[in-house]
């Protein structure tokens, strides 16, 4: 199934980096990427933007931060003319700013059971984590921060944003720790967690972030909707949707036993009218997803597990 993305025309012709494989990711697998970031904005030397996709700007300036206000000189723009300065000083005087240099990023990974699946090179989890720690290197190789909120089984795992090799280490202990933890079997299972992670990216958060959101978007879409377009209202936010080729569309018609550690279920795939509602309920998620990202300052983008290397931008 083709899906479309709203992330403006990903380069995708030239060679793209190799994608983690398997069922579990190390950490030193995570520290390892740091190098091949630190490649990728070396090699591009253009300011690339938050519209061409993950990949972020060398160049980091989006906007301007007021500095002072002093007297006007000629040259000087008249559209930042400070008129009550000017009024209370009877001299005209102007507003000078300067270029905004810094867009810390935040990360939420989700490393819940849901994401403990995948049929073909990797599961979900493994998936979301090499995203998460590509984009995390990326944005230290920047001279940006970053901070995350990881979500596994276990509950929520809160990084305030640093700009500092030890604290993106720390964070991608926790995050390899959160994803070897997952297992057939869990021995408990926090079913808000998404939420409950959401939430605290929000007390995180502050103004002009930018937010990368890695997750299959499981459960209850209208939650997700609340809360990204909460978090989209002055910051950006990137929704990167970790799917498999089995949450598209069944299996080859045969006869299959499923299970989830604690039930076993049997079905038939040859059905058609199943394999069709299967197949459009996937699809609707996708167009909900696609939606809630026509909301202003967010962006959607979908990786499958079963594709051994990730968009160029990453």
């Amino acid at each position: 199934m083709a899906l479309r993305t709203s992330v403006n025309h990903l380069a995708l012709t030239k060679p793209q980096p190799s994608a983690l494989v398997g069922a579990y990711v190390e950490l030193s697998q995570l520290l390892a990427l740091r190098h091949s970031a630190q490649k990728g904005l070396s090699s591009n030397s253009s300011a690339i933007g938050h519209q061409s996709g993950l990949k972020l700007s060398k160049t980091k300036g989006r906007g301007a931060d007021f500095t002072e206000v002093r007297q006007y000189q000629a040259g000087d723009d008249v559209r930042s003319i400070d008129w009550r300065v000017t009024a209370r000083k009877n001299t005209p005087h102007t507003k000078v700013f300067r270029e905004e240099r810094e867009r810390p990023v935040l990360l939420f990974i989700d490393q819940s059971q849901p994401m403990f699946f995948g049929s073909q090179l990797r599961l979900k989890s493994v998936a979301a984590a090499d995203i998460a720690a590509r984009i995390a290197w990326q944005t230290l190789t920047a001279g940006d921060r970053v901070g995350a909120v990881i979500v596994d089984n276990q509950g929520q795992h809160l990084f305030r944003p640093h700009r500092s090799s030890r604290s993106v280490g720390r964070l991608l202990k926790q995050l390899a720790d959160s994803n070897q933890t997952l297992n057939r079997n869990p021995s408990s299972l926090d079913n808000d967690s998404q939420l409950a992670g959401l939430q605290q990216l929000q007390r995180l958060k502050s103004n002009r972030f930018r937010i990368f959101v890695i997750s299959d978007f499981a459960g209850d879409l209208t939650m997700w909707q609340d809360q990204l377009q909460q978090l989209a209202r002055r910051n950006q936010v990137d929704l990167i949707h970790v799917y498999d080729p089995l949450d598209a569309q069944l299996p080859p018609a045969g006869h299959y036993a499923v299970t989830d550690g604690t039930q076993r279920l049997q079905f038939f795939s040859g059905n058609r009218r199943l394999r069709k509602n299967y197949a459009q309920q996937f699809a609707h998620r996708c167009e909900v997803l696609q939606d809630i990202t026509r909301y202003p300052a967010m962006s959607y983008l979908n990786v499958a597990t079963h594709d051994p290397s990730l968009p160029q931008s990453l």
